[in-house]
């Protein structure tokens, strides 16, 4: 590995000039593109004929048989071979409960970037509760109109099928309350009911984009950040330890102490106190005095 270094007088000599692939077929360009081309000076391409979907579609059609993040490995690196490019960015999102706020559905992104010419991967993760993913068993009208207005139709596109997990009569970017209504009456006559769900492809879905905006914007930051010792991209936390003291019983909380930042290239690591300003800990987060 040598000494790793790159030696640049700024990161933005590593990415400038370059020509940089979207892996996506939803539109993703139209948030990624601006900030990495205003962040590094890239030229950005979306490929004309790549299909993500060949990888899992939301709906099932496809089953995902890869984790979310070699999914998003794949995704980038298909993207690059395809079109003989040797950087790349992707995105991926999953859609559930939150890990932390279990009853609070959740957008999680991840991104990645991928430079093969100077053997670079930088990976980040956003979690937003800024979310309308939902579905829902309706069987009227008046239940239909109830839910497309929660889920922000029709700027918002939405999903009907037969059932919640079939592919079987499964209509996709309903955008329009004619199209809407007219497809919900067929399945209400034919199965006395529908399965109706958000669409969270990002072209139909502005609230998932935004989000993405928001995951392109911590991945560029990541970007920026650089090791002290060697100037590669992507210096970040690698762990966290716990224990910050509490302020009444001085014991050790859950609450964190420390992190270390650590270098994939050169192996460098830094250790940080107190990561969020403060030495003490709220009692109320203490299970000694609030148990």
């Amino acid at each position: 590995m040598g000494d790793g270094k790159f030696k640049l007088k700024n990161f933005m000599e590593l990415f400038q000039n370059r020509k940089l692939i979207i892996a996506t077929m939803h539109g993703k360009e139209a948030v990624i593109a601006p900030l990495m081309t205003n962040a590094f000076g890239v030229d950005c391409i979306t490929p004309d004929t790549f299909n993500t979907d060949a990888l899992g579609t939301f709906t099932g059609e496809i089953e995902r048989t890869l984790t979310p993040l070699e999914t998003l490995r794949k995704k980038c690196l298909e993207a690059m071979k395809l079109h003989n490019m040797d950087l790349g960015i992707a995105n991926e999102g999953s859609f559930g409960a939150h890990p932390a706020l279990f009853f609070v559905p959740a957008d999680e992104e991840l991104m990645i970037l991928i430079d093969q010419k100077n053997d670079l991967e930088i990976v980040v993760k956003h979690i937003s509760t800024k979310t309308n993913f939902s579905g829902k068993l309706i069987k009227s009208v008046e239940e239909l109109k109830d839910f497309a207005n929660g889920a922000g139709f029709p700027e918002h596109a939405l999903i009907i099928r037969k059932e919640q997990s079939s592919s079987e009569a499964i209509y996709k970017n309903i955008q329009d309350w004619d199209s809407l209504q007219h497809i919900f009456q067929q399945m209400l006559n034919n199965f006395g009911g529908a399965f109706v769900e958000t669409d969270m492809r990002a072209m139909n879905n502005p609230t998932r984009m935004q989000v993405i905006k928001e995951a392109t914007e911590k991945l560029i930051a990541k970007i920026q950040s650089t090791c002290p010792q060697c100037d590669c991209p992507g210096f970040d936390i690698k762990e966290f330890k716990e224990g910050l003291p509490c302020e009444w019983c001085n014991r050790p909380t859950k609450s964190i102490l420390s992190v270390i930042y650590r270098c994939n290239k050169c192996e460098f690591q830094k250790k940080e106190w107190y990561p969020k300003q403060k030495e003490k800990e709220d009692p109320q987060y203490c299970q000694y005095c609030n148990p």
